[in-house]
């Protein structure tokens, strides 16, 4: 009757004792059940006794077993705990073992510590010792920034002071600059009328003067000029002083430059029975790189000097390399061995130790009281030193009372950086820094005997050439080589004679040098081709400075450039046979209207012209590169208004032959670009523009050497009417602008010889208020009150109707920008005054005609 369950329960119980524990509950879950189950059914007693007996055991058994069980749990748990202690207790001994070695390391860091810190005591102890001594040098700074402020204000103060002097001094260098304008103005206005009176006075054209009249009129004139010499020495002289004065750089042969110097010494020497030597060393190189204008003008002051000072003995000029230089002298820095020394030594009554500086400085003199015996400014040698400073070199003296040397120290070679080049002074007036003629107390009576020539047996068949030249030994080998060439020879030694025997003799060609006395080369070239009689006369130029197109517009057939080589001269020689064996010259005319071209053709053509046409500016260009001509008449209004294409083609062309003379011909008024065009190619080019059929006829006469009298009545005529000056002048309105009456007066008394009708007009208003549609051409002073001639001038141009009409400025106040001012203000043209009558005539002229 026991339940085959419980029974297995109690024995597995009671002989099993690993029983888990969740069979444990099972079991015991398996007893109430069985119990429960008892109970319910009603079981006999006897089972129901025995569950009852066997249940609290079975539970006691499943209790003791589960305790068992959680025993060996709790075992196991303590075995694993033991072995995490112990795994624990290795990590701990390792931990330990760590934090060991590192409060080791701690203590050992502790102890660096300490030795730093005791370090950083002691630095802690430098450094405030060290702030204490910046704490006092800061006290010291602040200290020396307070003086230093004080002196800042001071030099701010000083600053000023110097910045006001500065002020002061331009305004002092203002007011001189004004001041010398305003006295060239007083001083020349009155010498205006004076020279210009005194001319007319001699010339005695009515024949109302006898000889002693006439001989004071040449005395007011001379005098005249001798004031007007002293006016421009002391203008000069500023000029000198602020630097205003250009260095015009050249190779100068020496021996070339003393001999001009001796020619013109020469006769004074003679006439004051001295004797003159020049020397030149031979170990001093012939060419010398300066400025030959200037250093002539120091050495002709410094011998002007010498014979005037000099009663017996000599005046000698010796070159040579010097021993020593000046040093510290006028800031210049001379090296021994390129340098020259040209002294002026002379036997004269010397100059007194004291006075060995002072004559140096402007307007002092060795003699300056009331009663010396000699005249001057005191201004030539002043004016000379600072010349040989703007030269690169120094001007010194020696004397001892017995005579003087004045030494002219020069580098052999300036440079443009050497020299104190500076801006260009404009004014038409020739500068006259030191006086080129002898001294008035000198007056040699006897000339150098005139070196022989042919003239004597010149015959109308002989093929001759003029040579007008000052130079003796030059011209001496020209004529040489002249005869070697089967030329019979004429000689002139200054542009006067040159002019009178080339009108005389009628030579076959002439070579003229530009620097001459008297008249300059130029000069003579303008009037021998201004002269019906000599205008065909081919003439070569020679000149030291390169200015060949203008030699060429005025109808040169050459030039040459000194210093020139024999090679050089022959070719000239060759150059003037070819011409005068070329009997036909060659015309190229540059038209594209028929109309134009038979126009042309009928006014230049003749027989002894080869005239060829170019229709277009590409068939122009190949005939000038293919073909040599003497001459080319371009029609401007080609291709419709571009012939100015041709020209530009030309100038940039390498191979175009440039020396063949250009005539630009516009039956009208030249445009503003055009006009731009023809300057801007006339430094390239030879090129004449012409705007009407007798100046095209003049021209193309002028550069083909066309005889006149082989031309036909009709274009003679032609000729005539355009060189008859006085024609261009007369029964011609021209209105006199200026508040000097004097000048006035004496203006108008030249004019009126002319025939031309004179207005005159005080001041700008009154001129402007004088205005006439008839007015030809006007005079206008600048200088005037209330309207100047500046402004007279532009109002002048504001009128459309006026603007063409040409307007001659003439003004005293020759500054340095006077001319482009004028030019600015509207002026076609400038004079100085006081006015050359012939210079102005020349000039009214010249704009009349245009």
């Amino acid at each position: 009757y026991i339940p085959i369950p419980l029974l297995s329960v109690y024995l597995d119980i009671k002989y099993y004792d690993n029983i888990p524990t969740s069979v444990c509950r099972d079991y015991q879950n398996s007893v109430k059940a069985i119990i429960e189950i008892g109970t319910a059914k009603e079981l006999p007693d006897i089972q129901r006794n025995f569950l009852e007996q066997i249940a609290p055991n079975i539970a006691i058994a499943i209790n003791t077993a589960n305790s068992r069980t959680q025993m060996q749990v709790l075992l196991k748990q303590s075995q694993q705990q033991a072995e995490e202690l112990q795994l624990k207790q290795k990590e701990m001994l390792y931990t330990n073992e760590k934090l060991q070695n590192q409060s080791e390391e701690l203590q050992s860091q502790s102890e660096e510590m300490q030795t730093q810190q005791e370090e950083l005591r002691q630095t802690n102890e430098i450094l405030e010792e060290r702030t204490r001594n910046l704490e006092q040098q800061k006290a010291e700074i602040q200290q020396k920034n307070l003086s230093l402020e004080a002196n800042r204000i001071e030099m701010e103060k000083a600053q000023t002071a110097i910045v006001l002097k500065a002020e002061e001094l331009e305004l002092a260098s203002k007011y001189k600059s004004e001041f010398l304008a305003n006295m060239s103005h007083e001083l020349r206005t009155p010498l205006n009328s004076l020279l210009i009176l005194a001319q007319l006075l001699a010339e005695n054209k009515p024949g109302t003067l006898n000889e002693k009249q006439i001989e004071y009129a040449n005395t007011i004139n001379s005098a005249g000029k001798d004031l007007l010499t002293l006016i421009n020495d002391i203008l000069d002289l500023s000029k000198v002083e602020a630097g205003k004065i250009e260095v015009q750089l050249e190779n100068v042969l020496l021996q070339d430059l003393l001999t001009t110097i001796e020619q013109k010494f020469k006769p004074i020497a003679e006439y004051k029975e001295l004797e003159f030597v020049i020397t030149i060393d031979f170990d001093v190189h012939p060419t010398l790189r300066t400025d030959g204008q200037r250093v002539k003008q120091v050495i002709n002051n410094l011998l002007s000097n010498a014979f005037k000072f000099t009663s017996k003995g000599s005046v000698k000029i010796a070159v040579q390399h010097p021993t020593e230089v000046p040093t510290n002298i006028g800031g210049q820095q001379l090296e021994l061995n390129k340098t020259i020394a040209i002294s002026v030594i002379d036997t004269g009554i010397g100059i007194p130790k004291d006075k060995l500086q002072v004559i140096f400085e402007a307007f002092q003199q060795a003699d300056g009281s009331t009663n010396r015996k000699y005249g001057g400014t005191g201004l030539g040698l002043s004016i000379s030193r600072q010349l040989a400073r703007l030269l690169g070199g120094e001007l010194t003296l020696t004397s001892d009372n017995k005579g003087s040397v004045f030494t002219l120290y020069l580098p052999e070679d300036i440079s443009t950086e050497t020299a104190n080049t500076k801006d260009t002074i404009e004014t038409t007036e020739e500068p006259l820094l030191i006086k080129e003629e002898p001294s008035s107390e000198i007056k040699p009576e006897h000339s150098p005997k005139p070196i022989p020539d042919d003239r004597d047996g010149l015959k109308l068949d002989d093929k001759s050439i003029l040579f007008i030249e000052d130079d003796r030994k030059f011209s001496n080998i020209l004529m040489e080589l002249a005869l070697e060439n089967n030329f019979k020879c004429l000689l002139a030694e200054d542009g006067i004679t040159g002019v009178q025997l080339a009108e005389q003799y009628n030579p076959s060609a002439i070579i003229l040098d530009v620097g001459l006395p008297e008249l300059n080369g130029w000069s003579v070239m303008e009037r021998l081709k201004d002269n019906p009689k000599t205008r065909h006369i081919p003439v070569h130029f020679m000149s030291a400075s390169d200015q060949s197109m203008d030699a060429k517009k005025m109808g040169a057939i050459g030039y040459l450039l000194k210093p020139v080589t024999m090679e050089k001269l022959g070719e000239a020689f060759k150059k003037i046979e070819s011409f005068l064996s070329k009997t036909v010259k060659k015309l190229l005319v540059v038209a594209d209207n028929e109309a134009h071209q038979q126009k042309i053709i009928e006014l230049v053509d003749n027989d002894y012209i080869q005239v060829e046409i170019a229709e277009n500016t590409a068939n122009a260009c190949q005939q000038l590169q293919t073909m040599l001509y003497d001459s080319v008449i371009l029609d401007i209004d080609i291709e419709q208004g571009y012939g100015g294409k041709l020209l530009k083609k030309m100038q940039q062309a390498e191979n175009y032959p440039c020396k063949v003379p250009i005539i630009v011909y516009a039956d009208r008024d030249l445009t503003s670009d055009e006009k731009d065009l023809l300057t801007n190619c006339s430094d390239d080019l030879p090129i004449k523009s012409v705007c009407s059929p007798e100046r095209l006829l003049d021209e193309a006469t002028l550069f083909l050497h066309q005889v006149e009298s082989k031309l036909p009545n009709e274009k003679r005529d032609m000729l005539r009417m355009v060189h008859d000056k006085e024609t261009i002048l007369k029964h011609k309105k021209v209105i006199i602008i200026d508040d000097d009456v004097r000048n006035v007066y004496a203006l108008a008394t030249i004019l009126e010889e002319y025939d031309m009708e004179v207005i005159c007009a005080t001041d700008g208003k009154d001129g402007l208020s004088k205005l006439q549609p008839d007015i030809a051409i006007i005079l206008m002073d600048i200088m005037m009150p209330e309207m100047d001639g500046y402004e007279t001038m532009r109002e002048i141009r504001k009128q459309h109707k006026y603007s063409k009409l040409p307007i001659i400025a003439l003004t005293a106040k020759a500054m340095k920008d006077d001319k482009a001012k004028c030019l600015e203000a509207g002026a076609n043209d400038y004079l100085a005054k006081p006015v050359d009558a012939d210079k102005l005539l020349s000039l009214m002229r010249v704009w009349l005609y245009r």
